[in-house]
């Protein structure tokens, strides 16, 4: 009597042809190295500063019918707060984290140019 003859699937399944090693099908479309900058993101905003000295320049116009002399003692403790926030800001943004405990766009940028990614190999 003669063996019985099942499907080529069938003996492939059996003999173990099925679990042999392949290389991964899936290829990268662009080499597999960090760019040299990254997209500019703009930074969270921090909270509204001022907004006591505005309201109160905001009055005096209001007041005296938008008339800049009669109300330059409150532009001028507008601007002076204005100056010293911005002071602050500048100053908390030389080198420090953001809250989240990461790097800002543009540090990681300058970092980025600072040391570049070697793409060939000498």
């Amino acid at each position: 009597m003669a063996a019985p003859v099942y499907p080529l699937w069938v003996t492939r399944l059996l003999s173990g042809q099925w679990r042999q090693k392949k290389p991964p099908g899936l290829r990268p479309t662009r080499p597999l190295v960090l760019a040299n900058k990254v997209a500019n993101r703009r930074e969270q905003a921090g909270e509204a500063t001022c907004i006591t000295e505005m309201s109160v320049m905001m009055a005096c116009w209001k007041q005296n019918d938008f008339s800049d002399t009669a109300c330059a003692k409150e532009i001028q403790m507008f601007y002076d707060c204005v100056a010293k926030a911005e002071k602050e800001r500048k100053n908390q943004n030389e080198d420090t984290l953001l809250p989240r405990g990461s790097l800002p766009s543009s540090k990681v940028n300058k970092l980025l140019r600072r040391f570049p990614q070697i793409t060939r190999y000498v």
